[in-house]
């Protein structure tokens, strides 16, 4: 058992011991969470909102990482090339300038900006598709330092050895060096999917009806303050631990194929 999982117990053996001075198993207590949770998700299939929700939510999470992995690792090689003598320096610093940006700014705000200002006069365009490219463009900032870190790690002698064999600089790079840097970074992005998964959920703030803002909706509907959106954390919670599993689970096969 790891670390993580010796924590996760914990938590939830504190969880069941605060439920349990509450109350919470008492006859009466169960009856009237019953009756709240039929009110809240079974009356009227309003569990629906959750489910369209949740493919919202996954449905931005994934365009937006095919995004964000392809803004960053143009970046990222545009900022290694010109540290290794290319003549790129108005590239170099564009792309210096775009992930001090990003990255320096909240997701949120970016959102807002897109929406409300420089897609102000497209109100046909689905705000959902404003969404992914907000959210695409802040993680490319992110990702673009996770891919230059991993291209870092390489030796330099396996740019050399590519150099030397005749192959240009891009040439040695995308058959040589990236294929080497992306084996170190993928546990990285994934974790960044992650982050990005949880970040989303401030897509509501521009209408969009993801997994967070239909809690708010059964919300509104119900006038319950608990139930909905303690079940969109839940939610939350368990697609990040099987995504944590996923990722743990590749560290170690990497680690394996590494030692081979």
């Amino acid at each position: 058992m790891g670390r993580g999982d010796v924590i996760l117990a914990v938590c939830a053996a504190a969880l069941l011991f605060l439920l349990f001075r509450s109350g919470f198993f008492t006859e009466a207590a169960w009856d009237d969470f019953s009756r709240r949770f039929y009110q809240n998700f079974v009356k009227d299939r309003r569990y629906m909102m959750l489910v369209d929700g949740l493919k919202a939510t996954l449905f931005m999470t994934a365009f937006s990482t095919l995004i964000g992995l392809a803004v960053g690792l143009i970046l990222s090689v545009i900022r290694v090339a010109y540290k290794g003598g290319v003549p790129i320096r108005l590239l170099n610093a564009f792309a210096e300038c775009y992930i001090t940006v990003l990255r320096g700014t909240p997701a949120m705000v970016q959102l807002l900006i897109w929406n409300f200002t420089i897609f102000a006069s497209a109100r046909e365009l689905n705000t959902q598709y404003i969404a992914i490219l907000a959210f695409g463009l802040n993680s490319g900032a992110y990702v673009a330092e996770i891919f230059r870190g991993g291209i870092e790690s390489i030796d330099p002698g396996q740019m050399e050895a590519g150099r030397s064999l005749g192959l240009s600089y891009g040439t040695s790079m995308r058959f040589i060096v990236l294929p080497q840097a992306l084996r170190n970074v993928v546990p990285m992005l994934f974790n960044e999917f992650i982050a990005l998964l949880k970040e989303t959920s401030v897509a509501g703030y521009i209408g969009i009806d993801d997994l967070t803002r239909a809690g708010q909706n059964i919300q509104a509907l119900t006038l319950e303050h608990s139930q909905p959106l303690v079940m969109v954390a839940i939610i939350y919670l368990v697609i990040v631990l099987f995504l944590t599993g996923v990722v743990r689970r590749l560290e170690q096969w990497l680690s394996r194929g590494r030692r081979g």
